[in-house]
């Protein structure tokens, strides 16, 4: 089923072989996006990690790494740190938490993605990449219990297929996007695009 509420929050999440689709992504994405993006990345805490550089380097829009209580702007894209989980204290301010770690990671999709869940309810986009274990699925069930808008990359031509092909055994997404088609659809989830998703999903397969 396709839902027809508005976005007020996108989050992207994903593991191995995510961050050459995140570079298709962030450079095609509109100037005057409507909310906020989220990115939550499984990724090892380095001294010289420069995952945030490589995406400024790509995106038109502002790009910038989460502090605990950092305020969220539309048309901003926000980076979980590595070794911290995201949460979303409020519909206005990114938290960051130090517990244990879920499926064998910190940052957590899940947590990240039951943390907007429960916030934005049927508001909340969801868009899951490429990646080795199962990290997201139950986040995506959580967000598509409130009514929520659940995206998932198309396991074949992902790096690695085993992330969105279990939630795909799990539920049924919205829309299964090659990476070429997700700019395209997420601009067109902008509040100020004249289109909704019905009709950018005449174009694209879904499951």
């Amino acid at each position: 089923m396709v839902k027809k509420t508005s976005t007020e929050i996108l989050m992207i999440g994903g593991s191995a072989g995510s961050i050459s689709v995140l570079l298709k992504i962030i450079p095609n994405l509109r100037k005057d996006l409507s909310f906020p993006v989220i990115v939550v990345l499984h990724r090892k805490a380095h001294p010289e990690s420069n995952l945030s550089d490589l995406l400024k380097a790509h995106s038109s829009l502002p790009v910038a790494e989460v502090e605990d209580k950092t305020l969220l702007r539309n048309g901003c894209i926000y980076l979980a740190p590595a070794d911290y989980h995201l949460l979303l204290e409020n519909k206005l301010m990114a938290a960051l938490d130090s517990s244990e770690k879920v499926n064998y990671s910190r940052p957590s999709i899940d947590v990240s993605f039951q943390s907007a869940a429960v916030l934005f309810r049927q508001h909340t986009t969801a868009l899951l990449l490429s990646g080795a274990n199962a990290d997201g699925m139950e986040g995506l069930l959580a967000i598509a219990r409130y009514g929520g808008t659940v995206l998932v990359q198309d396991p074949l031509s992902a790096e690695f297929g085993y992330m969105p092909q279990q939630t795909l055994l799990n539920l049924e997404a919205d829309a299964v996007l090659k990476p070429a088609e997700m700019a395209p659809f997420i601009n067109r989830l902008n509040k100020k695009s004249n289109n909704n998703i019905v009709a950018l999903l005449q174009f694209i397969s879904v499951p």
